[in-house]
Protein backbone atom coordinates (compact mmCIF):
# COMPACT_ATOMS: atom_id res chain seq x y z
CA UNK A 1 0.00 0.00 0.00
CA UNK A 2 2.95 2.60 0.92
CA UNK A 3 4.26 1.55 -2.56
CA UNK A 4 1.64 2.60 -4.10
CA UNK A 5 0.78 5.70 -2.70
CA UNK A 6 4.74 6.88 -2.90
CA UNK A 7 4.49 5.77 -7.23
CA UNK A 8 0.89 7.76 -7.27
CA UNK A 9 3.08 11.05 -5.39
CA UNK A 10 6.09 10.53 -7.54
CA UNK A 11 4.07 10.31 -10.89
CA UNK A 12 1.74 13.62 -10.06
CA UNK A 13 4.36 15.50 -8.46
CA UNK A 14 7.23 14.57 -11.50
CA UNK A 15 5.53 16.76 -14.67
CA UNK A 16 4.92 19.91 -12.06
CA UNK A 17 8.88 19.91 -11.02
CA UNK A 18 9.78 19.15 -14.90
CA UNK A 19 8.02 22.14 -15.98
CA UNK A 20 8.86 23.86 -13.43
CA UNK A 21 11.81 25.68 -15.28
CA UNK A 22 12.99 29.31 -15.12
CA UNK A 23 11.16 31.06 -18.40
CA UNK A 24 14.39 33.77 -19.16
CA UNK A 25 16.76 30.92 -19.18
CA UNK A 26 16.72 30.42 -23.24
CA UNK A 27 16.94 33.78 -24.97
CA UNK A 28 15.83 33.63 -28.87
CA UNK A 29 16.77 35.92 -31.48
CA UNK A 30 13.88 38.45 -31.61
CA UNK A 31 15.34 39.63 -27.90
CA UNK A 32 18.56 40.90 -29.14
CA UNK A 33 19.20 44.32 -30.59
CA UNK A 34 18.97 44.63 -34.71
CA UNK A 35 22.28 43.90 -35.88
CA UNK A 36 23.27 41.23 -33.04
CA UNK A 37 22.35 37.79 -32.38
CA UNK A 38 22.20 35.40 -29.59
CA UNK A 39 25.05 32.74 -28.90
CA UNK A 40 23.70 30.16 -27.01
CA UNK A 41 27.63 29.33 -26.45
CA UNK A 42 28.66 32.62 -24.70
CA UNK A 43 24.88 33.31 -23.30
CA UNK A 44 24.59 36.76 -25.13
CA UNK A 45 23.99 38.71 -27.51
CA UNK A 46 26.61 39.36 -30.29
CA UNK A 47 26.68 41.35 -33.19
CA UNK A 48 25.91 39.19 -36.32
CA UNK A 49 28.98 39.43 -39.27
CA UNK A 50 27.73 39.95 -42.81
Amino acid sequence: MKTTILAALALTLLPALASAECPFKEKTAMSCPMGQSWDGHAQKCVATSS
